[in-house]
């Protein structure tokens, strides 16, 4: 059960990668496995074993997620935006007081941990607002042309896949903003949807370089500023509920959202209880 319940968790992370507006790590954060994934990531030839059988079923959802569900996904979020943003919402928020009960658990609370959260929370908010911008002003006018692949455009890839991945281990920083800012989102998109591997495997060689690095960084954070990284992983989770905001509409669409945000909170909690 706990496999499965795992690659359920895999598919919403592989799919964060590809929504607009929401990171994976922000998955990570409402399925309580934020610390417990960079742990067994970076520990992955320390405890070879026992990493391995923490990781599998979620790089087995992440692949199903950002081949299949991906799409799904981004299609229910064009179809249907306000019922599926305020699950999504429910998801965040549904997560939230659990994480702070778990931090606080071991650890004094202090007030000035909420200078974190206030700081990380703006940080949310303004990339997420860029996105949008980004999204609604510039076309895609990257270096990148897959009928004349070169070198150049390898190491473009490369280079745009290393920043990517900002957006997948950082809560609340969505990394289609940066690959916005590249020119190569619908490129991205596009090759997903096609299964293109000459974009697709410089792109991941570039993730994967830039995934370890920032995990390093965070897992360090973790390790001496722990209360201070993990509120400030709360206020970047937080940064993406007000992008995500939508008013509700007095209809059946609108009752239909409430219903769904209700169910997305108590998922949330189902999902951190888990752990």
């Amino acid at each position: 059960m706990k496999f499965l319940t795992d690659i359920i968790k895999g598919i919403f992370i592989g799919a964060g990668a590809i929504l607009p507006g929401i990171s994976s790590g922000v998955f990570c954060v409402i399925f309580g496995i934020y610390d417990k994934l960079i742990e067994n990531v970076l520990g992955i030839f320390k405890h070879f074993r026992k990493s391995v059988r923490y990781l599998t079923p979620i790089i087995i959802g992440g692949v199903i997620g950002i081949v299949i569900f991906g799409n799904i996904l981004n299609s229910l979020l064009t179809r249907y935006p306000i019922p599926m943003k305020y699950l999504f919402i429910g998801l965040i928020l549904g997560s939230i007081p659990v994480l702070i009960k778990k931090v606080n658990s071991n650890r004094g609370f202090r007030l000035h941990y909420f200078l974190f959260t206030f700081f990380a929370f703006s940080i949310g908010i303004l990339m997420v607002l860029l996105e949008n911008y980004l999204s609604s002003h510039i076309i895609s006018n990257s270096i990148i042309n897959s009928s004349t692949f070169s070198l150049t455009s390898i190491l473009f890839l490369i280079i745009a896949g290393f920043f990517m991945s900002i957006g997948i281990v950082v809560p609340g920083v969505s990394s289609t903003v940066i690959l916005m800012c590249f020119g190569i989102y619908n490129i991205y998109l596009s090759a997903i949807s096609t299964m293109n591997l000459i974009i697709l495997i410089p792109l991941g060689i570039g993730v994967l370089i830039g995934s370890l690095i920032f995990l390093k960084m965070i897992n360090y954070l973790l390790n001496n500023f722990y209360m201070e990284t993990f509120y400030a992983i709360i206020g970047f989770s937080l940064g993406s509920v007000l992008v995500l905001y939508e008013p509700l509409p007095f209809n059946i669409i609108g009752f239909c959202s409430i219903c769904i945000l209700i169910a997305g909170f108590y998922i949330a909690n189902f999902f951190e209880s888990k752990e």
